[in-house]
């Protein structure tokens, strides 16, 4: 099969989806014949800067190739690591190319305003010279894995919040709370139920010696930067949401505190229930949600959100209607890829139902029996494989842990067999080396809970 000229092989395809390019396939034919050497480096919080090195094509008669290839992966870096400047050397053209991309009214102008949203000074996409290449630096993150003391965990999920009072690295107590904080304008509303939250589970031991939040978003500090439980919170209080978990804390008695996106706190759960690194944990739900713990057991304290990053590169794949872009995670490895798939297995979904109801609905056909519908939970498992081909080439992965609503019941072990099915055909090494898990539902609740607690020092 070739793209934009690139033989890329014959990979195995979606059998929902014959037009399915994998990125991580093309990336790595073309990495093979690429050798105009490049050099990237990402800027991002706490003086981290990640850099890479790679390669063009740059013969004049693979300009498309070269372009296609240095765009994607300096978005895949964005949406991995995060970052406000993007310095490229040996590339000067393109470079200069992607910055108009990156500018107000370019393609790629939500993901230049969504860095601008967290690290609240824009973002800068430059060429420079070898001399001027900024060098790596910045280490992992320590944190979690502290289970001494009585301690309080908080999940805040989108439509119920859950907290656990855990006392040397046992929940002693647990409950869910629904609540509505993707509907309220006023974060006093969310301020509010957090501390009730916090206050009940403080009730249920004889002191508090740290509180670990595990939520949705990205965060700098404990400081939600962007994140979906405030979607309905003007600007204006900005500085109030920035503080919102530290004041919480201090409404407790200025207890220690800690904040982390809740899919590196699924991988956290899975690195301290494996005794293992090396550990990405993937949520299938109403979008992508991803997190990461290396082989010492720490968050990188990269953004993780492949929601937004590539996995497809044909030009017929479905637009995720939040950023603009097409062939991105989150139309791969969630309710919407079920949604999507289910037209080509035959199955017609009412315009009336939700996305939700929609995945209910092709879920119980599954249950019923409908072979149909199994072929859109085959599909996805082929999305997956490939999609390992190339988060592999960013993040060393030994387990991969699938979580969230769409891996449920039988849907999940299909996802995974076929997964597992095409990693061995079409990457044998990767299928020797990656441990595909589903944890069960009282394990994943309660793990994440105690690890959501574990994640401050007392």
């Amino acid at each position: 099969m070739q793209y934009l000229g690139i033989d890329y092989g014959t990979p195995r395809l979606p059998e929902l989806d014959a037009a399915f390019v994998p990125m991580g396939a093309w990336m790595h034919a073309y990495e093979e014949i690429a050798k105009h050497p490049v050099k990237i480096a990402v800027e991002t919080a706490n003086g981290r800067i990640v850099t890479r090195e790679t390669a063009l094509i740059a013969d004049g008669a693979h300009d498309a190739a070269d372009y296609r290839y240095l765009e994607r992966l300096v978005k895949f870096l964005l949406w991995s690591v995060g970052g406000f400047r993007v310095t490229v050397c040996g590339a000067d053209a393109l470079t200069a190319r992607l910055a108009r991309d990156y500018a107000p009214g370019g393609a790629r102008a939500f993901d230049a305003g969504f860095m601008d949203d967290v690290f609240e000074r824009g973002l800068v996409i430059a060429s420079c010279k070898e001399a001027e290449v900024p060098a790596a630096c910045g280490e992992a993150v320590s944190i979690g894995g502290h289970t001494k003391g009585c301690r309080i965990g908080f999940d805040a999920g989108g439509s119920d919040r859950k907290v656990s009072a855990v006392v040397n690295g046992e929940a002693i107590y647990s409950e869910e709370v629904v609540w509505h904080p993707k509907t309220q304008t006023d974060p006093r509303y969310h301020y509010e139920e957090i501390v009730k939250a916090f206050q009940t589970a403080a009730g249920k031991m004889p002191r508090v010696d740290a509180i670990g939040v595990s939520s949705a978003g990205v965060f700098v500090g404990n400081s939600p930067m962007v994140s979906s439980l405030f979607i309905k919170v003007p600007r204006s209080e900005r500085a109030f949401v920035k503080d919102i978990y530290n004041a919480a804390a201090r409404a407790l008695g200025g207890v220690p505190i800690a904040v982390a996106n809740d899919g590196d706190v699924t991988a956290l759960a899975g690195a301290l229930e494996l005794d293992a690194g090396c550990v990405m944990g993937l949520a299938m739900g109403t979008s992508e949600a991803v997190g990461y713990v290396n082989a010492e057991g720490n968050i990188l304290g990269w953004f993780n959100e492949l929601a937004f990053a590539p996995v497809d590169l044909s030009e017929s794949a479905m637009q995720d209607e939040w950023s603009g872009d097409y062939g991105v995670g989150c139309k791969y490895f969630s309710q919407d890829a079920v949604i999507k798939l289910a037209p080509a297995a035959g199955i017609t979904l009412s315009d009336t139902l939700t996305p939700a109801e929609k995945l209910k609905e092709v879920q119980k056909l599954l249950s019923e029996g409908w072979t149909a519908a199994e072929g859109i939970y085959r599909s996805i498992g082929v999305y997956l494989a490939h999609a390992l081909a190339l988060y592999d080439m960013f993040y060393e992965i030994h387990h991969l842990l699938l979580l969230g609503r769409v891996v449920s019941g039988e849907g999940g072990r299909l996802i995974e067999s076929a997964c597992r099915e095409t990693l061995t055909s079409d990457y044998p090494a990767l299928a020797k080396k990656i441990n595909l898990l589903l944890p069960d539902e009282e394990s994943r609740r309660v793990g994440q809970s105690v690890a959501a607690a574990s994640l401050p020092r007392s």
